[in-house]
């Protein structure tokens, strides 16, 4: 599990093929791997990876077909930068709101304009993932949890404060570009909750 507060922005530095699979080198830069191990997981623009090799200041995981397909993963080219955020331990602050690092689908930037100090983003949703997207509630995008500010059908808004345009991958964002979402998981469980009872 992850908390949605990225912990530093990383550069993807190589992407291979292995088979239908991919393997993805990333410099973890600001993000300390002291305490990282083979086998744990870090979400790289909100996907949940296993590290497979680690160096000083770099790790390697593999990302399979099914998450090539469901993220932005595959399409992203050496030199792009990426969120990173290590899984949190029992203890840790929950600063943002429980993120699973399964991303539910892509969405695509529609608009971006200044609001004040902050910068606010007009995003658009698969159909089938809008009506978890509620007004006031959270959402991940490329691992940041954020805050909905507004909600028409399939598209919905953020407002990007200073401090995170300029600690994530966020404030490099334009207009057309895909990005992960993972929608609230509360949101998630209470339809299926419900789904139960009127089965019964």
């Amino acid at each position: 599990m992850f908390t949605g507060i990225v912990a530093a922005m990383g550069t993807l530095l190589e992407s291979s093929a292995r088979g239908s699979d991919r393997r993805l080198r990333i410099a973890a830069e600001a993000l300390d791997l002291g305490d990282v191990s083979i086998g744990d997981s870090i979400a790289v623009n909100g996907c949940c990876l296993t590290v497979v090799e680690k160096e000083a200041d770099s790790f390697s995981a593999d990302v399979s077909a099914e998450t090539l397909r469901c993220t932005t993963l595959g399409s992203l080219e050496p030199g792009r930068r990426v969120n990173l955020e290590k899984a949190m331990s029992l203890g840790d602050r929950l600063g943002g709101h429980l993120v699973s690092g399964h991303v539910d689908g892509i969405g695509a930037l529609l608009e971006r304009a200044s609001e004040g100090d902050s910068l606010r983003l007009n995003l658009r949703a698969p159909a089938e993932l809008a009506r978890y997207i509620a007004r006031k509630g959270c959402i991940c995008i490329d691992g940041a949890s954020l805050t909905v500010n507004q909600v028409n059908g399939t598209d919905f808004s953020v407002n990007i404060i200073p401090h995170t345009r300029a600690e994530t991958i966020i404030g490099q964002y334009r207009v057309g570009q895909q990005v992960n979402l993972e929608v609230d998981l509360l949101a998630r469980y209470l339809e299926r909750l419900q789904q139960g009872g009127a089965e019964q």
